[in-house]
């Protein structure tokens, strides 16, 4: 059996990887019309979405339906000088994809809050978030606000409209995909076999990251965090905080390269969602780099419609960093990690940012990746008692253990190249051989790269079949 019941397929499950993946290759290139690769793309969507959320998949078609609708109609009403009407439209959309969201994924949050102000004893229903509502919320949202601004038209066929919606590449985990930057590529996307290897040997890596580096950096900050803190050296809590930060970096990370190489190879081409964020010399950079386009959303659609940075620019940051830090999850470590989010870009805002470019860069990194530190401290811990239980081990425990130091030297390749990776490596190596290789010379990498890609595909394999420690972390945003 390749799954349990009501298990999520992912990308680095061996079920997506030897059957889903390479059936949706063949009978998307077996295909000629456009229209024909549309169609599947939208059934395997459904399929990818509905083995884990059988339930839920129809609450996804119903609300890319009624968007589309209200879509249709923001157009209309625009086009009879109606304006008024066209904002009703926007803003009944708004409020219900908005409203399913905060049914979801707030009213069990709502409800512990109310019987601990009030005392009541109200009981929890239960209720199941569905896998990347989060995600595909703003995704919807971004495209009723452009139709309404006029930057794009809506979408007169609702397949099309609910494969933008659906597409399996990152429908669960991002990266958001404003339909602006598909919109021409949904109807026209030619087969570009340069374009479509480079796909597929993003794909390898970014697989390569989740399986080899992500789970093992994972299995090892859970050994440290996970456990009772009284037992737990100052030199171990750091250590186990800094397992979770490669953990989420390269976890999530390497969902949006698998993402945006899956996009490459069916014509799509999604934006960069990571920058190498952990070579960032402030924290204003920092958030330039990691999750761009949440980032970005967040910026286009409520901090600049607020007044952005010429009006009200600290009542609008904070706005924004504790919704982002509520989108992340209904509970209050969330909300604390985005108004300390908040803060800290107020405080470089009005004055650090300016000291910070004259100082040394070794300064800034410095000062970036502590912020950046304490605020996975923040991030990790949902239970404030086990949050003030990590800070006591980590600043009051003793800095000697000779358990931790024999878990570095049994991982310290592995470490080191974690590590190395976190910078540009790739990039650099990259530019190096292109310099050396004309533009008709660089078809002589493909055996190479064939044979690197097969290499970690195998060791992948090999991983996945013996680990049973294989999450991906923004499942359950």
């Amino acid at each position: 059996m390749f799954f349990q019941d009501g298990e999520t397929v992912v990308f680095s499950n061996l079920f997506f990887l030897y059957v889903f993946f390479p059936l949706n290759i063949i009978l998307y290139f077996l295909t000629e019309s456009n229209k024909a690769r549309n169609v599947i793309m939208l059934a395997f969507s459904l399929f990818f979405y509905a083995w884990g959320e059988p339930v839920w998949v129809g609450l996804l078609v119903l609300t890319a339906m009624l968007n589309w609708a209200l879509a249709q109609v923001i157009d209309r009403k625009k086009a009879e000088g109606k304006p008024g009407q066209a904002k009703a439209a926007l803003t009944a959309a708004i409020a219900v994809d908005l409203g399913l969201l905060g049914i979801f994924k707030y009213t069990g949050f709502f409800i512990s809050n109310l019987n601990f102000l009030f005392g009541t004893t109200l009981g929890d229903p239960g209720i199941v978030l569905p896998i990347g509502i989060s995600f595909y919320t703003f995704q919807i949202i971004s495209y009723m606000v452009d139709v309404m601004r006029g930057t794009v038209p809506s979408q007169k066929a609702f397949y099309k409209f609910l494969m933008y919606v659906t597409m399996y590449h990152q429908l669960v985990a991002g990266p958001i995909v404003r339909y602006e930057w598909i919109a021409e590529e949904i109807d026209h996307r030619p087969v570009n076999i340069p374009e479509a290897w480079g796909g597929l040997c993003r794909f390898c890596i970014g697989l390569t990251k989740k399986v080899v580096v992500a789970n093992a950096a994972g299995s090892l900050a859970s050994r440290y965090l996970d456990k009772d803190f009284s037992g737990v050296s100052s030199a171990g809590a750091l250590f186990g905080l800094l397992m979770f930060a490669l953990q989420i970096y390269y976890d999530f990370s390497a969902y949006s390269d698998m993402a945006i190489g899956m996009g490459r190879l069916f014509g799509f081409h999604y934006m960069e969602n990571f920058e190498y964020p952990y070579i960032s010399r402030s924290v204003t950079e920092f958030w330039r780099r990691w999750h761009i386009s949440l980032s970005s959303f967040f910026r286009d659609y409520l901090y600049i419609p607020l007044g952005g940075k010429y009006r009200h620019q600290t009542r609008n940051i904070l706005i924004v960093w504790l919704l982002t830090g509520l989108w992340h999850g209904a509970s209050w470590n969330f909300v604390l990690w985005g108004g300390y989010y908040g803060l800290l870009l107020i405080v470089e805002k009005r004055f650090l940012l300016k000291w910070l470019q004259k100082a040394p860069g070794w300064v800034g990194w410095l000062w970036s990746t502590l912020a950046v530190m304490g605020g996975w401290s923040l991030f990790y811990f949902t239970d404030m008692a086990r949050l003030g239980a990590f800070f006591a081990a980590l600043f009051a425990g003793s800095w000697y253990d000779p358990g931790l130091w024999a878990v570095i030297q049994n991982n310290a390749l592995w470490l080191a190249a974690a590590l190395a990776f976190c910078a540009p490596v790739v990039p650099w190596f990259a530019k190096a051989v292109n310099r050396q290789l004309g533009d008709g010379d660089r078809w002589r990498m493909v055996p190479a790269q064939l044979a690197l890609n097969c290499l970690l595909l195998l060791v992948c394999t090999a991983l996945l079949v013996g680990q049973s420690y294989n999450p991906f972390l923004y499942y359950r945003f």
